[in-house]
């Protein structure tokens, strides 16, 4: 974990590839992530090291995000810049008894005079994160169903 990052985990009722394969693509994202109108590619194709998107946010915020790490089915992680402001997620798979379950990481990171926002953010950022990966499980669950 890196410092200044949060940590919790969510369970899902569906395999890790079945988890992995929707939640480390950026296209699902408006699915899920509710603070999404779209997702913009800048990068088409599979999801891969490197791949860039811009999330287009409710709030006209538009940051620009990269998948930073990959590893099919154990770990997915990105990074969005906006302005003087980044923000990290990893999320790490493992199996479960009836499912997996998602460790996550998750912090934001201001630059000089909006370090304090950064630490401000990171907690609040982390309830939304939490929430929207539990809307993730139940969209899969549901389709699983």
């Amino acid at each position: 974990m890196a410092r200044g990052e949060l940590t919790t985990s969510v369970e899902y009722d569906v395999p890790v590839p079945v988890a992995f394969a929707y939640l480390a693509d950026p296209r699902n994202r408006p699915e899920w992530q509710s603070s999404l109108r779209r997702v913009d590619l800048i990068d088409e194709g599979e999801p891969r090291v490197g791949q860039r998107w811009l999330d287009v946010t409710s709030a006209r915020i538009v940051p620009e995000m990269v998948i930073t790490e990959m590893e099919t089915d154990v770990l997915w992680a990105e990074t969005g810049r906006w302005k003087g402001i980044s923000a990290d997620l990893t999320l790490g798979f493992s199996p479960r008894a009836g499912g997996c379950s998602v460790a996550v990481a998750f912090g934001v990171h201001g630059r000089g005079l909006l370090r304090p926002v950064g630490w401000a953010a990171t907690g609040a950022g982390l309830f939304a994160v939490r929430s929207d990966l539990r809307k993730a499980g139940r969209i899969l669950s549901e389709r699983q169903a």
